[in-house]
């Protein structure tokens, strides 16, 4: 779930009066001395292997405490300490560009993410149903549409063997429309829809077909045309296979990994 970085050297161009890292993927002034450079690596080098070893620290804490639906207070306050550091190597200062599906900017957000941590009360929620228990949840941003997809899963089949259960999965979308906010790492939402819909029944896949219990939700009354909703989230870290974000102020965070779809 991790990637590997470059280990490229520092070299000079022929060609150009400027040296580059390829290491930090930078270009510097001539005159700065390449003992100056190469300490930069270093620092650079560092940072890197300080971010995949909190990143790892991230994937372990998400394994260990399902995702945060059995942490403890104590392991919330270190998870927290663990998220605040590795946002202070957020290297992505503008996580909105592109988030209305402008044709002009490609989002970093878009793709599929899959939720391994939270601590966001109307989320660790789910799992307190009598019925059902919350299986793997998504978000997808295909600007300028934001998507959530929450499976809930019988309760009943924890009971039992997996041999001698058929699976049966019932899947939540919620779909919002994203917009920007003077904030360059800040993404507004407006909650458009609600939709049901059956997936699997007694280990049998259910077809295309089948058609949703949907509900469209009411916009706000009383909003013109400049005021901004009062949903939105902020970007703590984005980078290719990680994303880290708090739901309004103190309303809980989320840590997502890239994936290829919701799907296993």
């Amino acid at each position: 779930t991790t990637t590997s970085f470059s280990k490229d050297t520092c070299s000079r161009r022929s060609s150009s009066p400027r040296k580059t890292c390829t290491r930090c993927y930078s270009e510097v002034p001539s005159d700065v001395s390449d003992s100056v450079i190469e300490e930069s690596s270093l620092h650079s080098v560092e940072s890197i292997a300080a971010v995949e070893a909190l990143k790892r620290t991230v994937l372990e804490f998400g394994a260990s405490f399902d995702r945060g639906f059995g942490a403890s207070q104590k392991s919330r306050a270190k998870m927290e300490k663990v998220i605040e550091e590795l946002a202070g190597y957020n290297l992505e200062m503008d996580a909105a560009k592109g988030i209305e599906g402008s044709s002009e900017n490609s989002s970093p957000l878009t793709g599929c993410w899959r939720m391994v941590w939270t601590t966001a009360q109307d989320v660790l929620v789910l799992n307190a149903s009598l019925l059902t228990t919350t299986g793997a949840i998504h978000q997808i941003f295909e600007p300028p549409v934001v998507t959530n997809v929450i499976d809930f899963i019988p309760k009943a089949e924890s009971f039992l063997p997996p041999t001698l259960t058929p699976s049966s999965l019932l899947r939540a979308k919620v779909t919002t429309r994203a917009s920007t906010r003077p904030q360059p790492m800040r993404i507004g939402l407006d909650f458009e829809a609600v939709s049901l819909v059956p997936t699997q029944l007694f280990g049998m896949d259910l077809p295309d077909t089948v058609q949703p219990l949907k509900i469209d939700l009411p916009k706000i009354s009383g909003l013109s045309a400049d005021v901004e909703s009062p949903g939105y989230f902020d970007v703590l870290f984005l980078d290719e296979n990680m994303l880290i974000i708090e739901q309004n102020v103190g309303g809980g965070k989320f840590v997502l990994i890239k994936t290829d779809g919701i799907d296993p």
